[in-house]
Parts: C-alpha cells; sequence; structure tokens
C-alpha cells in the first residue's frame, strides 16, 4: 500500500471502507492495513486506528522513537481530526460557537454483553465531539466532525445518541438507516500535527463528493 505522503519517520496512508486497521482475531481478519504497509515498509507502527469501515487519513511511525513521540502527540491532544458524514434527518439546532460548531458530550462505555458497540452511561470514559453542518435536505445532512477525546466508535456513539446516526452504519444505524448506503459514511478528511522530530506543522486533507441528497454516495472512498 503506497503512502500519499513520506519521510524517514512517519507514513500518512488512505484507508478504504471495509479494510481493518490491524489484524483481528481469526484467521479470516489478518488482511489489514498494518500488514499491507509493513510488507513494503517492514519498520511501521501503528499509532492510531480508524473503523474498518471508516475511510480516510491515517497515519503510522517509522521505528520505535517515532511511533513514541506520535504517541505523545495523541496523548496530548495536539492531532486535530476532522471527518465527513452523511446522517439521517436534520440535527436540531442547539447551542453553537462563532464558527458554527455544536457540542456532543457524553460518556462512551462499551456494552460488555453486546461488544463491540458502546453506548452513553454516567459509567463511561468522558467523551466530548464537535460538529457543525456543511449541507441538509429533507432526508440527510451532510456534517463535518471533530473529536475532542478519541474513544471507540466515539463519532457513531455521539451521533446516534442525539437521533442521527450514520447511513450505512451496521452496529448504531437502525436497518432502514444502513440500507440508505452500501457503506458507512463516516471518512477520515483532515489530519493535522507537529512533526514529531522538526515540530514542523503538518496538514493532510483527503475530501468526498458526497451530498445530502440521494444517493448521498457521490465518489466511494
Amino acid at each position: 500500500m503506497a503512502p500519499i505522503f513520506e519521510d524517514e519517520h512517519l507514513l500518512v496512508l488512505a484507508k478504504p471502507s471495509g479494510l481493518l486497521s490491524v489484524p483481528g482475531r481469526g484467521p479470516d481478519k489478518q488482511d489489514c492495513l498494518s500488514k499491507r504497509v509493513q510488507d513494503r515498509y517492514p519498520e511501521a507502527l501503528v499509532v492510531h486506528r480508524l473503523d474498518r469501515d471508516t475511510s480516510g487519513l491515517i497515519l503510522m511511525a517509522r521505528g520505535i522513537e517515532a511511533q513514541r513521540r506520535l504517541s505523545r502527540l495523541f496523548e496530548t491532544r495536539q492531532v486535530k481530526k476532522r471527518y465527513t458524514a452523511v446522517v439521517i434527518g436534520e440535527p436540531a439546532p442547539s447551542d453553537m460557537d462563532e464558527e458554527g460548531w455544536h457540542t456532543i458530550d457524553g460518556p462512551i462505555l462499551l456494552d460488555w454483553d453486546r461488544r463491540p458497540l458502546h453506548i452513553i452511561s454516567p459509567e463511561g470514559k468522558p467523551s466530548r465531539s464537535r460538529w457543525r453542518v456543511l449541507q441538509n435536505s429533507t432526508t440527510a445532512t451532510l456534517v463535518e466532525l471533530e473529536p475532542v477525546t478519541g474513544r471507540t466508535h466515539q463519532l457513531r456513539v455521539h451521533l446516534q445518541s442525539i437521533g442521527h446516526p450514520i447511513l450505512g452504519d451496521s452496529l448504531y444505524a437502525p436497518l432502514e438507516v444502513q440500507d440508505l448506503s452500501p457503506r458507512l459514511m463516516l471518512h477520515a478528511r483532515d489530519l493535522g500535527f507537529p512533526h514529531p522530530f522538526s515540530e514542523k506543522p503538518m496538514a493532510f486533507s483527503l475530501p468526498v463528493d458526497w451530498s445530502a441528497q440521494p444517493p448521498y454516495l457521490s465518489f466511494s472512498a
């Protein structure tokens, strides 16, 4: 798998929907982005993940020291990520900032009896996401998303929690919403961070041509 950017310390890659970030359990789940990358770059190491059905930008380190430094950037929230998604319906107006961002605060907990599902629960880990409308129609809304924290399935759970699950979401959307798209309509569009060695600002973007109007999925990433 060829990166869209590489230097001696890191790789930026475009993950397709349907591909695991790392190996899963069982022989049928060994094909994944990390293995494909390591076939070409044996020193490449995982720094973060995207859900199997989420597409978009993902970062890998080249070597242990680069992995350590990049992981620290994630831990200290110096990595900025933005996503594009199409959700069912039109989210109701709520308090927003001067740039049009709304905030969802909802602690997320693994639903152990129904794993891998996650739920909003007072016993969960504090979680925050921001969203704003890019385009809407009578049936769906194209939104921009910014995860402030980085919990598993965070954006999917948060959007479901406000009554607007993502189209094509096989875990968190009802069947009629799943059937509106052949894939999960969630895409990691923007990735920004200071270079782990030079501290130079790094910024990458991988847009998709999606719409709030049917058929929604104009371009499959």
